[in-house]
């Protein structure tokens, strides 16, 4: 089997100096190049939105503020115009179990009132949450133990310790209700159900999941979760999507697209569900697992959210599922094939393209998604293209990585995230922004003296300032060269904390330029130099350049929301109110203090 990696650049770069992007198709930085053009400012983007089947936590959080930095320092430093396209899967695996488990426990939880009931119903759920784990763990540790590959061997070695996870969270369950029942009173239904709801709602699915027949169910579900979605986005502060794509919206699109890739020889019907043929599709000529080759092969990983993916109708047990047949108590749609629902894959290539077309400059997503998911994308996206001769939908594909907690990622499924909503208690969108931002983020400091400089010199005009000397000088060339740096650092795939790292550096020199200016006027004070010239004192134009400059970048990273206060005839005293604000309000709270002693020390 080929692990062949296909990439082509764009055409028109000329390896000058250009802006970099790390670019998961190669896992390496390459020189970014506009499919329209090397000089052209127009940029097509496709993000993966959410799976709305729960509240948004902190993984999410970090992703999507990512790429919004992302975003807005090429739409606002670099000047392109970005097409932004996101989507939000509101038909899939996830939802649909989550939905119908939730109704299920609150109609059982309605018509149960038998404490002994209850407590046989838990036991019994949760022995069969242990076996189920059991087993599941046995089977990846044998495939572990079959792995010759060295980086699947890491990947299915990474999923053990996900399953080992869940294991002790089992434990816990069990360790939480035995205590419960080792009491003398016989404990209330709430109290066992706050412990082993989730493990009751999973044996009341599989007992009467089929019994679910209303769609407004699932659709309800999903609504929820994804007003709950767009309100922690606003509150972050992340920009809107110009486009919004939603599965269920795009069925007819969804259903066209997959009957493309049957009629171009990469798809087969097999009892009312479609697969598709990886086998035909590498015979055609293409390349099968692009964004991460050595996951290929790997049942554990491919299965990610394709419940019945070890079924014998399969061709081939690298095949997945467009089309998935009805089954009773999921939502289904008529099509070609009978009656059935999306596979999770078919929906992002579908309705990318719909949008977008047949070549893409940046697709994004977290870490995670790169198998099977992006994977699968790119390759219904290359079948479908296939008459076109499409070899490659997507030229720059960026992951963010995720957040860890004791090792693990956050995530849902480990039940070990915080919510968008929790840590908003806590933090404010500005301080998360600025986590994310800086590597680490208690490194960087910002704005000391100022905006109090700034504000007593604000009636000083330009025919009335005072002559640069060396000190002037310096702190000029502090700015030309920070202004370099950022540039630099910006165009090597948006390195943030490198940009950060330079603006710190001029905040240095901008503070040991006050401090000294300060300790000339302290000393002609005293009159120790009384025999010549008065000293000059700040240069309220210079420090001008130097915080709009500050701001300027702050606010393309969406740190600060001040982007009409940078424009030339806002008044500087605007501008360092915003700056004031992150020095004297956010920083404080993350740690961050800057102080100027009269020795020059910053």
């Amino acid at each position: 089997m080929s692990r062949n990696r296909e990439w082509f650049a764009p055409p028109g770069g000329d390896g000058g100096a250009v802006l970099h992007f790390y670019n998961s198709l190669v896992d390496e930085k390459v020189p970014f190049i506009p499919a329209a053009g090397a000089g052209s400012k127009q940029i097509t983007w496709y993000a993966c939105g959410p799976t709305v089947y729960d509240s948004a936590h902190m993984g999410h959080a970090r992703n999507y503020v990512t790429f919004d930095v992302i975003r807005r320092v090429l739409e606002d430093y670099f000047g392109y115009n970005v097409l932004y396209v996101m989507n939000v899967t509101d038909v899939d695996d996830k939802i649909i179990l989550r939905a119908r488990r939730n109704h299920l426990l609150q109609r059982y939880k309605e018509q149960e009132s038998n404490a002994s009931k209850v407590t046989q119903d838990i036991e019994a759920a949760v022995r069969a949450a242990v076996s189920k784990q059991a087993k599941k763990q046995q089977a990846i540790a044998a495939q572990v133990a079959a792995a010759t590959d060295s980086r699947q061997r890491t990947e299915l070695e990474a999923a053990v310790k996900i399953e080992e996870h869940k294991a002790r969270q089992l434990q816990q369950v069990q360790e939480a209700l035995a205590a419960l029942l080792a009491g003398g009173a016989s404990p209330s239904i709430d109290a066992m159900l706050a412990v082993a709801s989730e493990q009751l709602a999973e044996q009341l699915d599989a007992a009467h999941g089929s019994e679910v027949v209303d769609h407004s169910i699932f659709r309800a579900h999903a609504a929820k979760y994804e007003g709950e979605f767009f309100e922690d986005m606003a509150a972050l502060g992340v920009r809107c999507p110009d486009v919004l794509t939603r599965v269920v919206e795009f069925l007819p699109e969804i259903i066209a697209y997959v009957q493309r890739i049957v009629d171009n020889g990469m798809g087969y019907e097999s009892n009312g569900s479609v697969y598709f043929d990886t086998v035909k599709f590498r015979e055609a000529g293409h390349v099968y697992g692009k964004c991460k080759p050595s996951s290929v092969g790997n049942a554990t990983l491919a299965s990610e959210s394709e419940a019945n993916f070890e079924t014998s109708e399969k061709r081939s047990q690298q095949d997945f599922a467009l089309w998935k047949a009805a089954k009773p108590g999921e939502p289904s749609w008529e099509s070609p094939w009978g009656r059935g629902r999306p596979g999770w894959h078919i929906e992002c290539s579908a309705m990318a393209s719909k949008v977008i077309g047949a070549k893409m400059d940046i697709h994004t997503g977290g870490e995670d998604l790169k198998f099977p998911h992006h994977d699968n994308e790119l390759a219904q996206a290359e079948a479908f293209f296939h008459q076109d001769g499409c070899r490659q939908w997507v030229n720059y594909f960026l992951h963010s990585g995720h957040l860890e907690i004791e090792g693990l990622k956050m995530s849902k499924s480990l039940k070990n995230f915080i919510t968008i909503r929790e840590a908003l208690q806590q933090f404010s969108a500005r301080q998360l922004r600025l986590m994310f931002l800086m590597a680490p983020w208690n490194k960087t400091n910002f704005f000391q003296n100022v905006g109090v400089a700034l504000r007593e010199g604000q009636a000083q005009q330009a025919h009335t300032a005072g002559k640069w000397g060396e000190e002037e000088l310096a702190l000029s060339a502090a700015v030309q060269e920070a202004q370099v740096k950022v540039h630099e650092a910006l165009m090597d795939n948006i390195n943030t904390a490198g940009a950060l790292d330079a603006l710190s550096g001029l905040i240095k020199a901008t503070n040991l330029y006050l401090a000294g200016k300060q300790r000339a006027a302290a000393a002609a004070a005293d009159g120790v130099c009384a025999s010549g010239p008065l000293p000059s004192g700040p240069q309220p134009l210079l420090l001008r350049k130097a915080a709009a400059f500050l701001t300027r970048i702050l606010s393309v990273m969406g740190v600060l929301p001040i982007r009409g206060l940078s424009k030339a005839k806002a008044p500087h005293g605007e501008l360092l109110a915003s700056c004031d604000r992150v020095r004297d309000d956010t920083l404080p709270q993350l740690g961050v203090r800057l102080e100027d002693r009269p020795d020059g020390e910053a």
